[in-house]
């Protein structure tokens, strides 16, 4: 296996997961990205840079999420650098539902299969999407991360599959300054749902892709959500108030992912943000992760 001289930079987009009743399918990448640049060592070793996003808290180690990306794409190419050089220039905050680390995982992969001359032919696009899937867990934000625009993605047995639609919607996101772990928004989930709750969700999941594609006035029915935003209104309770706040008012807002952001499919409504929030304006990223 040959590696390239020299660094190489992939920037991965931003993402939202579920947009309301699409949990743990619908996806969409945003105009908000990390970059990241890699390249190999002639000598063992690990060399780790972080600016941005998370500088203080992620670690200079092998358990970088990047790097633990990056090796198991390597693994499956075959061979592994002797030594390799990383700086991670992050601008996704990290914690908040804008898929972060589903940012970093398809950005390791990019970068990995961009370091070895042929890599294509030995691991393709949808070897790359399956591997990004089992790292993740669950496919809603690598898929959108991996191949930009709206994405529908599911698992069959073992196996992830995507369709990618496009979308010019525009959104805005409320950004807290307070993380919330997926681990425990996902802790907060029943096992079971009304058949009520979740036919309503399947109805309005199928309205979301018209919606996003074909018929944005439906957007505010589109986006009603019944099996996960109101159980984890407690890890959240700021952020579950502006999303009926918002929805009152009749702009389409949804829990980002697992939280705590919220997004709303509007422009010009930067002026309900709860102080210490931030807000970003931010349009449809269509091309996913790419080598700059």
């Amino acid at each position: 296996m040959t590696f390239v001289d020299g660094p190489v930079t992939v920037r991965t987009p931003a993402s939202s997961a579920n947009l309301g009743p699409g949990f743990d399918a619908l996806g969409l990448a945003l105009t908000l990205y990390d970059e990241i640049t890699a390249e190999v060592l002639d000598e063992p070793g690990l060399e780790i840079e972080v600016s941005g996003e998370g500088e203080r808290d992620v670690p200079r180690t092998s358990d970088h999420l990047v790097v633990t990306a990056m090796t198991a794409t390597f693994d499956l190419l075959g061979e592994r650098p002797p030594g390799l050089r990383l700086a991670c220039a992050n601008a996704i905050p990290h914690g908040r539902g804008l898929g972060s680390s589903a940012a970093a995982i398809v950005g390791g992969i990019a970068l990995a299969r961009a370091l070895v001359e042929g890599s294509a032919s030995r691991l393709d696009d949808r070897a790359a999407f399956q591997l990004a899937v089992d790292l993740e867990g669950h496919p809603d934000n690598v898929a959108a991360a991996m191949f930009g625009g709206l994405t529908i993605a599911w698992v069959d047995g073992a196996a992830a599959e995507v369709q990618r639609l496009d979308t010019a919607v525009q959104v805005t996101a409320f950004v807290p300054s307070v993380a919330v772990s997926t681990e425990k928004a996902r802790g907060l989930l029943p096992e079971t749902v009304p058949h009520r709750d979740a036919a309503v969700n399947a109805g309005r999941a199928a309205l979301l892709v018209a919606a996003l594609t074909v018929a944005p006035e439906r957007l505010i029915w589109a986006t009603e959500d019944r099996i996960h935003q109101t159980y984890r209104a407690d890890a959240m309770p700021e952020s579950y108030k502006l999303l009926r706040q918002l929805r009152v008012e009749g702009i389409p807002t949804i829990i980002s992912g697992a939280g705590p952001t919220v997004l709303s499919f509007a422009r010009g409504v930067a002026d309900r943000v709860p102080e210490g929030w931030s807000v970003l304006e931010l349009d449809v990223d269509t091309e996913g992760a790419r080598t700059l």
